[in-house]
């Protein structure tokens, strides 16, 4: 049976690094190299996702405005057209959504809000898990 992203998360975690629209961009490359992840979701007081931020923006907008940009909000440089899945979503699903849209983070919302997070590790090692246990079952089968 595949992995769901709510089976994802409930073994990751649903612990989402977030941020509001009006952190500098400098304050955000810390919180990315601070916990070492690759993006942060962009949230309003709601808790609803008005973005995303990656590595790949900082290094685009660095390059498009130069250093000054590091004091700019988030809000100047977020990709506010934010792909986003559900629990129900299957790993196969996340893999065809990531490939086709050539991104490494997906938001999960939940009733209208920022319920977790999964990166392209996550699906990777999710779908080790799955391969693994195939094997096992036909190596019992096998076996019996």
């Amino acid at each position: 049976m595949p992995q769901t992203v709510k089976s994802i998360l409930d073994a990751k975690g649903r612990n989402v690094v977030s941020v509001g629209r009006d952190q500098s961009l400098s304050a955000i490359a810390a919180i990315l190299n601070e916990k070492h992840i690759g993006a942060v979701v962009v949230t309003n007081p709601e808790g609803r996702i008005a973005g995303i931020f990656t590595e790949r923006d900082l290094v685009r907008a660095i390059a498009q405005n130069g250093a000054v940009v590091l004091e700019q909000p988030v809000s100047s440089s977020m990709t506010t057209d934010v792909t986003r899945c559900r629990e129900d979503n299957t790993n196969d699903e996340l893999m065809e959504m990531m490939t086709a849209g050539r991104f490494r983070h997906v938001p999960v919302e939940s009733d209208g809000k920022l319920a977790g997070i999964i990166s392209i590790g996550d699906v990777v090692k999710s779908r080790i898990s799955e391969i693994e246990h195939e094997a096992e079952q036909i190596k019992a089968y096998i076996a019996g």
